[in-house]
């Protein structure tokens, strides 16, 4: 019980975005798509706080008004980890931190509570979840990430270059990364305090940047198959999927 309630979730969330325009507060079910992700958060049983961290005034207003509990933060943060950092700076009493994204609304609470008892039982500095892919274009996208990790499920590298390379097909298995990350509390500090790495800018991916100084992230493996809202067809598939 001690663990969760020094255990919270920071939902990042930027209005503006380059494919879908302020995709977070577009409106499913007469819900915006910040507040599926915030209500699925609250029925997490290993987090005690769930909070919205945005540079956003107009998302700050629309979560008051869904009743969540929202903090203004810097329009100058270079990724969502950092974002969760400046939070977590004002809030000492958390020990575990979860980055959840703030545009997948079909990330289940079993999902998070995943990640979470990744973080809160393991001796690592991070926790994040993969699936199994076997679809060859989104083995192939780059819009999908793609993990390799070790034999204890310890990340090797993340790319959205198809990894490993099939050089014997056979042996190739692929693991799409799901981006929602734990953080020890100090880890979350120590990864944010680092330059951003050549291989972090190279693939625009931010959990390079911890294994770049050294860190260990944990991988859990989940069959969820979430659908991102990154552009208009995301954001009618999951319309038709949340109306049925």
């Amino acid at each position: 019980m001690d663990k969760i309630n020094k255990t919270a979730i920071v939902i990042p969330a930027r209005l503006h975005s380059t494919r879908l325009k302020n995709k977070l507060l577009l409106e499913v079910n007469s819900k915006p798509i910040i507040q599926w992700v915030y209500e699925s958060a609250k029925k997490s049983k290993l987090a005690k706080r769930i909070i919205i961290a945005t540079d956003s005034e107009e998302i700050y207003g629309k979560a008051q008004n869904f009743g969540a509990e929202v903090e203004m933060t810097s329009s100058e943060h270079k990724s969502g980890s950092d974002r969760i950092a400046e939070v977590a700076k004002r809030h000492p009493e958390f020990d575990y931190i979860l980055n959840m994204q703030g545009d997948e609304p079909q990330i289940t609470p079993e999902v998070i509570d995943l990640a979470l008892d990744l973080i809160q039982n393991n001796p690592c500095d991070i926790s994040t979840l993969v699936r199994e892919i076997t679809d060859i274009e989104q083995i192939e996208s780059p819009n999908c990430v793609k993990c390799v990790f070790d034999k204890n499920f310890n990340a090797l590298y993340f790319s959205r270059y198809p990894l490993p390379y099939p050089r014997n097909k056979e042996f190739a298995k692929y693991y799409a990364h799901i981006g929602m990350y734990g953080y020890k509390r100090d880890s979350l500090l120590k990864m944010t305090s680092f330059p951003q790495a050549e291989i972090e800018k190279a693939e625009s991916l931010e959990q390079l940047r911890a294994l770049y100084n050294g860190m260990q992230i944990k991988v859990g493996i989940t069959d969820l198959n979430p659908t991102g809202i990154d552009t208009i067809e995301d954001f009618n598939k999951f319309k038709s999927i949340a109306q049925k």
